[in-house]
């Protein structure tokens, strides 16, 4: 072997072994990470399925402040089941009713946890559209009463004419962030028992 080629051989050999202890240790903090996160959505361990439901409805004197927001009423259920030697999955259902347009919306999609390796900002939750583009953030506020919702944009769906096109929800001047409040998940009883939602991750 000349000596450049062994060289190397011997650096490789060196540098190799530490990169995969390093490797899991920044692994496990982002895993210890992510179950903290989990921990403060679900009010605990996720166990087999958890769930957390957020609401506000926004009164005339919020509106009449806000002229540009779109939504008048937001709820907001978050999912998660654990599942046999595979990943947790996380999924969000929304109920929207909007300002000046009748009827209830509804819309959903799954969502993963988005880790800043700086540290520089907090764990959140990353909800993606189907087809790509657009979506939604989901952050806790510091005493994990409320769900900080950053919305780019999503579609929602007529509840009571599903088949029709999706309305787009875009995050506006008064629509950009939108904080709900915790209640119990009975509250968000409507988006699990409506047959439709499970559709609305349209291709």
């Amino acid at each position: 072997m000349k000596r450049p080629a062994l060289l190397l051989a011997l650096t490789m050999a060196i540098l190799l072994p530490q990169a995969a202890p390093a490797q899991d240790t920044n692994d496990r903090a982002e895993k210890a990470k992510e179950a903290a996160f989990d921990k403060r959505v679900f009010g605990g361990a996720i166990g087999n399925k958890a769930s957390a439901c957020f609401v506000r409805r926004y009164d005339a004197g919020h509106l009449a402040q806000h002229p540009k927001q779109k939504v008048a009423a937001m709820k907001l259920l978050l999912m998660a089941e654990n599942h046999p030697k595979e990943p947790t999955s996380y999924a969000y259902k929304v109920g929207v009713q909007f300002r000046n347009k009748p009827g209830n919306f509804d819309g959903g999609s799954a969502c993963s946890h988005m880790v800043d390796e700086d540290g520089n900002k907090a764990i959140s939750f990353s909800c993606d559209v189907e087809c790509g583009g657009g979506g939604l953030e989901i952050a806790m506020s510091k005493d994990d009463k409320s769900a900080i919702v950053k919305l780019e944009v999503i579609g929602v769906y007529d509840r009571q004419h599903p088949k029709r096109d999706a309305v787009t929800l875009e995050g506006g001047t008064d629509d950009k962030v939108l904080r709900l409040d915790r209640v119990d998940t009975s509250e968000c009883a409507e988006l699990t028992n409506h047959k439709e939602v499970a559709s609305l991750q349209r291709k």
